[in-house]
């Protein structure tokens, strides 16, 4: 893993902000501190040791500048990316861009078996983010439990390590950390449901991500990402 580098994490630009002067050859992550797709991006960028490499422009969601739609990136989403002067977006794609563009300790392992079950996980990601959510806005056929039950038994394909691929902390972490930070404690106030009850593989991911200091450094306080959920889906 990369030297830690701890970074001073700027305040979010909202509607009364200037934009940064774009294509200047600075390297940029436009991101939200808040947004789980975002914080993939952002986690691939710590791990690799790319703090001074790609700097981090936080958006407020709430009161977005009009800027970033009209001069950097038309989806109006985050995260994106400014890079040898052009601009990507979607938080997988650019997770695969960071870790294939840039120095650093990969994110995917040589291992072709491991890389062909990397490709099916991350396309299962928006299954799993998708019912959790639905779940919450009380689709019935939701079923959370399900979709969690399927990340045990992936977990259990590869016993060299507590990761999704073994060994090697990877791309899927990633794409599923995100998530799994929110989902926990959301579905535990909410529902009364622990997901890691049965789910041991589950619990040891859980544990081993958490000393990831790159990840660490992307969190956080578990209290306002509950409170932001809670907003979001249910208005309160």
């Amino acid at each position: 893993m990369a030297a830690v580098v701890q970074d001073v994490l700027p305040p979010s630009l909202d509607s009364s902000s200037e934009p940064p002067t774009l294509f200047d050859g600075t390297t940029r992550l436009y991101t939200s501190y808040i947004c789980p797709f975002a914080q993939r991006a952002w986690i691939a960028r710590n791990y690799k040791g790319l703090q001074e490499k790609i700097k981090l422009v936080p958006i407020d969601l709430e009161n977005r500048p009009t800027w970033y739609k009209e001069k950097v990136y038309p989806q109006n989403k985050v995260p994106s990316l400014e890079h040898n002067n052009e601009i990507r977006g979607e938080s997988l794609d650019l997770v695969k861009y960071i870790d294939s563009h840039f120095e650093g300790p990969s994110l995917l392992p040589e291992d072709p078996a491991k890389k062909k079950f990397a490709e099916e996980l991350l396309s299962y990601s928006d299954t799993f983010v998708g019912t959790v959510f639905s779940s919450f806005k009380g689709d019935p056929k939701a079923d959370f439990g399900a979709v969690f039950d399927y990340l045990e038994t992936a977990l259990s394909k590869f016993d060299d390590g507590p990761f999704f691929l073994g060994q090697q902390f990877s791309e899927v972490d990633v794409a599923y950390a995100p998530f799994i930070e929110r989902f926990q404690p959301l579905l535990l106030e909410v529902k009364n449901y622990d997901i890691t009850t049965g789910r041991p593989k589950v619990a040891a991911w859980i544990e081993e991500v958490n000393k990831i200091e790159g990840y660490k450094q992307t969190k956080l306080d578990p209290q306002e990402v509950l409170g932001v959920l809670k907003r979001r889906l249910f208005g309160h």
